[in-house]
């Protein structure tokens, strides 16, 4: 669907889906499965594909197995064991199609703002293109969307061409130009091999050098892709193989003293790959594997080690004309700047606008932190579910893994809050915070908790990115839904004041079986 025009009154819709990328594709497609079908996806740009639309620098890919990187209800037609941008893109684009959710998409239309109006029991949420009164939202706008722009003095006096690696500029000419990259983490480790191909020159100014490990990336031959499409069997082997590496090494993340042979492995990759002594020492990173986004290639050190490629092991400091500045002195004059500074990862851009009924916004909520309920609900925040919320993601987990397993509580809580009657749930504060007590004390023995100025931790210096724990409990986490847990208020004008008092018993921490 196109645009749509300015409606004259709020627009009734029982479920509203907040962006059409990897993560509202999934919610839609969810909810209608699970018979919930007024529902409709607000997307404020002119297609689908959320990151994998917005990301289009050269070697762009997943650095997840592409058996591990789809939807269980729709097998991709992958023909490489890592799928590249334009495959995934590809992919989420005909999911959409083939299950009926392109009608559902709103586009052009960008959600400003919210509130729940308590005498309606209904969140009003004003977009480019109206109000909508929407019983239930779901916040699907993922974790890598906001690129991050660092704070160089001089970056706005730089005579060359600039761009960031998520919105990269295919009209900048790179051929026989000197090409500067701040930034090296994994956007760098995939486009740098490219780049290098090109340009006269590349300077890469690294403040820390990251983990990379082999990465097995071969095309899949035709006869394989057909017996993955044609074998369930041979599909769910192939499926369950990797997930048994991911596993494997999620381990080890969670149990820091299982590391040592796969640092062991990282460390002999880059051995192998660059032959130079000096240049490995600048390459070798200085943290534990997994304390930051743990990355994989088999093409970025063979890179890095080409003569006319410069490592400088050392944060730029601000620019000067034509020159990027270390914060060691060194310096790289160039034609092209390339910002490949990652993400404001976590920060939901729309987490100021949404307002709960205490007027609170869910910004103002967690200024002592992000925190959320199984990372799906906000106390304070009624019928709102967050898609990839705070501590649900790890170093191995696939994302549609994650997704799925908050879908399936989803619509179980919505189907709840259908067939009750009632007019909105709210979990309780004491049940959101034993959770989060719970999680941030599980943190604290594993890798994740060993870099704390890594994109892991937030203001005030928490880790509300991390999952703790194994795929296999945060699937049994997420596989029930729990009424007991919320707060129930019916429909009326006088239903909705939050309840000063809670008198219901917390429960017991979620403890794995295994």
């Amino acid at each position: 669907m196109g645009d749509v025009a300015a409606l004259d009154g709020p627009q009734e819709v029982e479920t509203v889906v907040i962006g059409a990328g990897l993560s509202g594709v999934a919610a839609a497609v969810t909810v209608l499965r699970a018979g919930l079908d007024d529902v409709v996806v607000l997307e404020s740009t002119d297609r689908l594909g959320g990151t994998w639309r917005d990301n289009t620098y050269p070697g762009c890919g997943c650095d997840v197995p592409s058996l591990l990187y789809e939807y269980s209800f729709a097998p991709g037609p992958w023909t490489r064991t890592f799928a590249t941008q334009p495959e995934i893109l590809a992919y989420l684009r005909s999911t959409a199609a083939r299950h009926g959710i392109d009608h559902l998409i709103r586009y052009k239309t960008e959600v400003r703002g919210g509130h729940w109006d308590a005498t309606k029991g209904r969140w009003l949420l004003e977009t480019s293109a109206g109000t909508y009164a929407a019983r239930a939202v779901i916040v699907a706008t993922g974790s890598w969307n906001r690129p991050r722009h660092p704070d160089l003095p001089g970056l706005t006096a730089f005579p060359g061409d600039i761009f960031h690696s998520a919105r990269w500029d295919h009209d900048v000419q790179l051929a026989g130009r000197r090409v500067a990259v701040v930034g090296n983490a994994a956007s760098t480790v995939q486009f740098l091999p490219d780049l290098q191909r090109h340009a006269a020159s590349v300077d890469i100014f690294q403040s820390t050098a990251p983990w990379v490990l082999p990465k097995p990336d071969v095309s899949l031959p035709e006869t394989v892709r057909r017996l993955l499409q044609r074998s369930p069997a041979a599909r769910r082997f192939a499926r369950a193989a990797q997930l048994a590496a991911q596993e494997t090494i999620g381990l080890a993340l969670r149990h820091p003293h299982l590391l040592p042979p796969l640092e062991a492995a990282a460390r002999l990759h880059l051995r192998r790959s660059v032959p130079d002594p000096d240049l490995r020492r600048s390459l070798a990173p200085g943290n534990r594997l997994g304390a930051r986004r743990l990355l994989t290639s088999d093409t970025y050190y063979k890179a890095v080690a080409r003569p006319h490629v410069r490592l400088h092991p050392t944060r730029a400091s601000h620019i000067e004309g034509d020159e990027i500045v270390g914060d060691d002195g060194r310096r790289a004059a160039a034609d092209v700047l390339i910002l490949a500074t990652g993400f404001h990862i976590g920060e939901l851009a729309i987490a100021p606008k949404l307002y709960g009924p205490r007027g609170q916004s869910l910004a103002d909520a967690w200024r002592a932190g992000r925190h959320a309920y199984l990372g799906t609900t906000v106390s304070g925040h009624p019928n709102l579910f967050l898609l990839l919320g705070p501590n649900l993601l790890s170093g191995t987990t696939a994302v549609p893994t994650i997704l799925e397993a908050q879908l399936r509580y989803v619509t179980a809580a919505l189907t709840h809050l259908r067939r009750s009657g009632q007019a909105a749930m709210d979990v309780r504060q004491e049940v959101q915070d034993a959770h989060n007590t719970a999680l941030q004390a599980a943190l604290t023995t594993t890798v994740y908790a060993t870099d704390p100025t890594g994109y892991y931790f937030t203001p005030p210096g928490l880790n509300t990115f991390c999952w703790p724990w194994s795929t296999r409990r945060l699937r049994r986490a997420l596989h029930s839904f729990d009424p007991s847990v919320y707060t129930w208020y019916p429909p009326g004008p006088a239903a909705l004041p939050l309840p000063t008092q809670r008198t219901r018993k917390v429960p017991a921490p979620y403890v794995d079986p295994s």
